[in-house]
């Protein structure tokens, strides 16, 4: 069984050390590519369709649990972050 991809309103915590940033994930997936290739028969992908994705193991790159990964929500997922960001830090508009 896989482990779950964090949606767009969350993210993956190392509930270990606190790590929001850094994952090694290991996963499979099943695609199909269009793969265009040159008259000197390099290939190039062109156009991804994931047909089938499983994530098998997430791993914190600061500690290395495997078995302290959680899924939390983002704190700007409501989009209140877009707006503080186009504040000044100084103040000053």
């Amino acid at each position: 069984m896989g482990i779950a991809m964090p949606g767009d309103s969350e993210r993956w915590r190392c509930t270990g050390c606190g790590n929001l940033t850094r994952f090694d994930v290991t996963r499979t997936v099943r695609s199909e590519d269009f793969v265009h290739q040159d008259l000197a028969g390099r290939g190039l992908v062109e156009e991804r369709s994931v047909l089938t994705e499983t994530v098998e193991r997430v791993r914190c790159r600061w500690c290395g649990a495997t078995d302290s990964v959680e899924i939390v929500p983002r704190p700007d997922a409501d989009g209140s972050a877009a707006d503080a960001s186009a504040e000044s830090t100084t103040g000053r508009a």
